[in-house]
């Protein structure tokens, strides 16, 4: 068997082996930790939407996204439950409120559901039990997310506080996260919400939810119901709308764009790692790469020798760099108590790998120059 003179090379100096290796493991956990945090802002919203009772929605065209709608009339909930196809129709009423952790007496924005009690709005099996579903009716209770941060204070059920100087009783817990939109979330009845966001007119909606007859194509609905109503609200399925939350969220706001920055220059820095070290390597062993030239070998193998450098220090520091973006995906699904989706999969793990590879070939398509313009009479 052969031994590969790309591998004899990167072995010879075990240390700077070593750093190359750490050098490209630190570019693989940046792109890893970068593009988990970016696809949990497309993550949280399909979250979200998933858990409502609805295919098709009814929102202003003010909105940017779930968080920040604007107030529409509920006449045109009423009128879209007279479409063909139509099963039911739901309000939905959102906003923030001002919840009192009860340890520390300090306050912290939740943000709120306000929903009828006899709507089944959400696809959350908590919200189906018989005590959950008769606290939901009483004055001044809420349901309270399990996700929310820690600094809310106690969440367990009876625990009685102020929401924006109004009592607040948990009368219950349900699952399902507040992204980076907010720290957690409450569940109230219409009701209640009109009286802690008084004056609030429940002829108001921050959100039209439709439910469909089995087997009715959502498509067919939103354009019925576009050709209907006025233009002051936007009909969208669900795919549509939650799109659109994921567009705003990655395209339209710094924290997208952080993260989507953090990508590109996280491909640089290994980059810059990967060029430095080939670069090194190269300069040191000139006159043996001129040696094989001046004997006959061609460019092409001197090149492919590099490339094979550059390939195995890709491999080699993608493992560890996997390993330890493993460790920190949990340890942020920890910290956030779940609220924000950073999880692997295989979709990104071979996308990283590839990219890995590109970003080290990269770097021994640039070192490699020095030796392909290399003239052993000059080095000799």
């Amino acid at each position: 068997m052969r031994t590969s003179l790309a591998w004899l090379n990167l072995t010879h100096e075990k240390t700077r082996l070593l750093v190359a290796i750490a050098g490209v493991a630190f570019a693989v956990i940046l792109v890893f930790m970068n593009l988990g945090f970016l696809g949990s802002l497309s993550d949280t919203a399909a979250i979200t939407y998933s858990t409502i009772n609805a295919e098709v929605y009814l929102i202003s065209p003010q909105a940017l996204e779930i968080t920040t709608t604007k107030p529409f009339p509920i006449e045109r909930l009423y009128q879209a439950g007279g479409i063909d196809g139509v099963k039911r129709v739901m309000p939905l009423y959102v906003s923030y409120l001002q919840w009192r952790n009860v340890e520390t007496r300090q306050s912290r924005a939740l943000f709120v559901y306000g929903i009828n009690p006899s709507d089944p709005v959400f696809l959350l099996p908590d919200l189906q039990k018989p005590e959950v579903q008769a606290a939901l009716g009483q004055v001044d209770t809420v349901l309270m997310d399990r996700l929310s941060r820690p600094e809310f204070g106690p969440q367990a059920t009876g625990t009685t506080t102020e929401a924006d100087g109004r009592k607040a009783t948990v009368g219950g817990q349900y699952t399902l996260g507040g992204g980076f939109a907010a720290d957690g979330t409450l569940i109230m009845s219409d009701q209640n919400f009109r009286r802690y966001f008084d004056p609030f007119p429940l002829n108001q909606i921050n959100l039209g939810l439709i439910k469909l007859n089995d087997g009715v194509d959502p498509l067919q609905v939103v354009e019925a119901l576009r050709q209907t109503l006025p233009q002051d609200v936007l009909v969208m399925t669900q795919e549509q709308i939650t799109a659109r939350d994921r567009d705003y969220w990655i395209g339209a706001t710094s924290t997208g764009f952080i993260f989507g920055m953090g990508v590109a220059v996280s491909c640089v820095v290994g980059v810059v790692i990967v060029y430095q070290i080939l670069y090194t390597d190269i300069s040191e062993h000139l006159k043996q790469y001129a040696t094989l030239k001046a004997m006959g070998y061609r460019s092409g193998f001197l090149f492919n020798t590099v490339l094979q450098e550059a390939v195995i220090l890709a491999v080699l520091g993608y493992i560890p760099g996997f390993i330890i973006s493993l460790g920190l995906y949990e340890l942020t699904l920890r910290a956030t108590s779940g609220g924000l989706p950073v999880v692997m999969n295989i979709g990104r793990a071979l996308f990283v790998l590839t990219l890995t590879v590109l970003m080290c070939s990269l770097s021994g398509l640039a070192s490699v120059q020095k030796v392909i313009n290399t003239d052993p009479a000059d080095v000799f």
